[in-house]
């Protein structure tokens, strides 16, 4: 009586390269995803539109502008803050479209180093 083995998986190669194909086709989704969000411009607000500031997608102030009745030589550390408080707005506009946009591409998965 001869052993019947059971037959090699003859589709395991073709599923290694649909899976390939998959992966390169999402790394394609997010380098252009990663290129349109650079080339966006993001704007945000501090005291009630006192100081508005536009940052780039890579993070980089664009514009700053400062309404002139906000601007006290007596406190300046209020316009500091401000400044401050609508660059981080700004940056995390940035980092959410980011990572929203991105969980649309890998269906929530997080892939190390990616973004």
């Amino acid at each position: 009586m001869k052993a019947r083995l059971p037959k090699q998986n003859q589709g395991g190669a073709q599923s290694m390269n649909a899976m390939i194909r998959q992966a390169q086709k999402m790394q394609d989704q997010i380098t252009a995803l990663q290129e349109d969000i650079e080339a966006r411009e993001f704007t945000a607000t501090a005291g009630g539109g006192a100081v508005e500031i536009v940052v780039t997608g890579k993070k980089t102030v664009k514009s700053l502008n400062i309404k002139p009745e906000v601007v006290d030589p007596e406190d300046i550390e209020m316009l500091q803050d401000l400044i401050i408080s609508a660059f981080n707005e700004a940056v995390g506009v940035v980092e959410n479209t980011t990572e929203t946009e991105m969980s649309k591409i890998t269906g929530g998965v997080s892939l190390p180093g990616m973004f």
